[in-house]
């Protein structure tokens, strides 16, 4: 019997990280593999990486990160925005990859029936900046620091006038979806739904880049078997109202080069793994 396995965070832009994703293999043909974002920062190895995957696992379930929706100037896809994402949508079903625009897989193995739920909520500046109250005053602090997130260049949220008025479309086009399910969820994200996670931050100024408080009942309000995540680049399992939360990133070769990895390359999701 498979098991639900999960990673974010590839970044196969080190040669380092892509030598891990051309090593990964399941552990039974009967593995499904959630990535949680962050691939890559270009279509091409988005596409080999994700397409690289779905020949090995039974099923490959993608949510995007914030890299995913990047328009650097190498990329050979110049797209941005919305125009972006659906531009990955469409690779990704041509790969046989579920997307958060897909309907939610069932996994009925150890651990199930769950409904398998990848979503794509970015982030509005909710998280705000220590002694910040608005947006405008985190956004201050962050630059005043020097702590600014690469996406204010890279990340477009044309047609959109803001990153943080996309982030609430696509809560509202998420809500209802979720309502409608009938069975157990493991929630897919790039960014916790939940603050929480995002105490621990060097420089918690960042977190107004790592999620928005409209999900902050959720996994409360929708019933959560798991939320999965990335982002952070802080590997670990925590719980927040009695529900599992495991962030699954891989990370920047500094950073998995420091301290190993003691927990798998690949986390197990379901059955439930007491490895924390």
């Amino acid at each position: 019997m498979g098991s639900l396995l999960a990673i974010s965070d590839l970044h196969i832009t080190y040669a380092e990280n892509r030598a891990i994703v051309e090593g990964l293999r399941p552990e039974s043909a009967d593995d499904w593999l959630i990535v949680a974002g962050d691939v890559a920062d270009q279509v091409p190895d988005i596409e080999w990486a994700l397409g690289t995957l779905a020949e090995r696992f039974a099923k490959v379930i993608w949510a995007p990160g914030n890299h995913e929706l990047w328009t650097v100037g190498a990329d050979p896809v110049q797209a941005r925005g919305v125009e972006r994402y659906e531009a990955l949508v469409e690779m990704c079903r041509g790969l046989g990859v579920v997307t958060p625009e897909d309907p939610y897989e069932r996994w009925d193995g150890e651990g199930g029936p769950v409904l398998v739920a990848p979503l794509f909520i970015g982030y509005d500046y909710t998280f705000h900046a220590p002694g910040c109250s608005t947006k405008e005053e985190s956004l201050a602090y962050a630059h005043e620091t020097g702590v600014v997130c690469t996406d204010e260049v890279y990340l477009h949220p044309d047609p959109y006038p803001t990153r943080d008025e996309w982030c609430r479309a696509r809560v509202a086009l998420t809500e209802p979806r979720l309502a409608a399910c009938d069975l157990p969820l493991v929630l897919v994200n790039h960014y916790p739904l939940v603050r929480e996670p995002t105490r621990i931050l060097h420089y918690p100024e960042f977190a107004q880049w790592c999620g928005t408080e409209l999900t902050a009942d959720w996994h409360t309000r929708y019933p959560t078997a798991a939320m999965v995540y990335g982002h952070l680049h802080i590997p670990r399992i925590t719980h927040h109202d009695g529900v599992l939360f495991q962030e699954v990133s891989l990370g920047y070769p500094r950073e998995w080069r420091r301290h190993g990895h003691p927990h798998g390359i690949l986390r197990r999701i379901l059955p439930a793994s007491v490895r924390v």
